[in-house]
């Protein structure tokens, strides 16, 4: 017997139970500091966006970051049959490895073939437990190896239905906003006969798709690290633009749909702050700036062409001012963690939708 093995293993059974029911069936955030999946992924996101930022070309460092996603998802999962496997090992070790071989060779290598054979169901029939304790760890390492599979099997479809609708609206935008969109380019595509009533509809569309957003990627952390399809887009730039947008229209562009805008960016603000806590960031810095004077006064160009300019006032800009800090510093978190760029103002001059572009 071996008490101090027992309890070892019976710790890292119940450790890796209960770090697949938070991260696969438990639909809240989890506060808790000490996660297993939180230290797998700061430690392997961290060197692999150290590596991406070596890569010289945005097309090849978008590629390298884009596998890290749905590699780290296979890599938890065989974390976790990894440890399940040793602590099943160490309580039949523990519990004084009661297996009968026809070799006749015992010990914690025997254990942890069994435990192996056990677990993903090989039933080879070379070993057996020769004990109540042990056909009853036996039992339960197959059931709880039965039980992960039906539940990675019913976790992936509903992680790729989310992924898939959070990216049908982030595409959507390269025809109302530009690539890569902004705030300036889909208010200017929405002036016009009927502009202020599809400008509502939108917004109260991107208030339900920041809704979805902020409770997917809550429940389904490693949704973050899924990337978008084309450069450029992201579903971090995409909730930075709605944000920008609204604050342009709350800080008192004319015309604007107030209301949904309001809504808009209380959804969406809400969705910034619940994903930077729940990576554990902190808001950063706005430096640099965003809008700087120079682009500033593009934006009130370019909207002052379709009558529609924000006022030169001091109380406009300083309430632009106040929206903006209350959003831009957890979405530079985000942009900066996630390697992916916050949006611009203004779209540059001469700039192509990718819809134009492609061929």
């Amino acid at each position: 017997m071996h008490p101090s093995g027992f309890a070892v293993g019976a710790l890292l059974v119940l450790l890796v139970v209960w770090e697949a029911f938070e991260t696969i069936v438990y639909p809240r955030r989890v506060s808790r500091r000490f996660r297993l999946t939180r230290l797998f992924y700061r430690a392997t996101w961290l060197p692999w966006r150290a590596i991406a930022r070596l890569v010289p070309t945005v097309e090849r460092r978008e590629a390298f970051l884009s596998v890290y996603g749905p590699l780290s998802l296979l890599a938890l999962l065989m974390l976790w049959a990894v440890l399940l496997v040793l602590g099943f090992a160490l309580l039949h070790w523990g519990g004084g490895s009661q297996l009968v071989a026809p070799t006749g060779v015992t010990g914690f290598v025997s254990d942890l073939y069994f435990s192996g054979a056990t677990l993903f169901t090989l039933t080879l029939g070379d070993m057996s437990p020769a004990s109540r304790l042990g056909r009853a760890f036996t039992v339960l390492e197959a059931g709880t190896g039965i039980g992960l599979l039906a539940m990675v099997i019913g976790y992936l479809p509903s992680l790729s239905q989310a992924f898939s609708r959070r990216e049908t609206h982030v595409t959507s935008l390269d025809a109302r906003a530009g690539s890569p969109p902004s705030a300036g380019e889909l208010l200017l595509r929405h002036k016009g006969p009927d502009g202020e009533e599809a400008l509502a509809q939108q917004l109260e569309l991107w208030e339900r798709w920041a809704a979805e957003l902020m409770e997917t990627h809550v429940s389904l952390p490693v949704l973050a690290y899924y990337r978008s399809q084309h450069e450029g887009q992201s579903w971090v730039a995409a909730l930075t633009m709605i944000l920008d947008v609204c604050a342009l229209i709350l800080a008192d562009i004319e015309p604007g749909p107030t209301r949904p805008a309001r809504t808009a960016f209380a959804m969406a603000r809400h969705a910034a702050i619940d994903l930077t806590n729940a990576f554990g960031l902190k808001a950063a810095s706005l430096e640099p700036d965003r809008l700087p004077a120079v682009d500033l006064a593009r934006l009130r160009q370019a909207l002052g062409a379709v009558d529609a300019s924000l006022p030169t006032v001091p109380e406009v800009e300083a309430k632009l001012a106040r929206l903006r800090q209350m959003y831009e510093p957890y979405m530079s978190s985000l942009a900066d963690f996630l390697v992916m760029p916050l949006p611009t103002w203004v779209s540059p001059e001469g700039a192509r939708d990718k819809w134009e572009s492609m061929v």
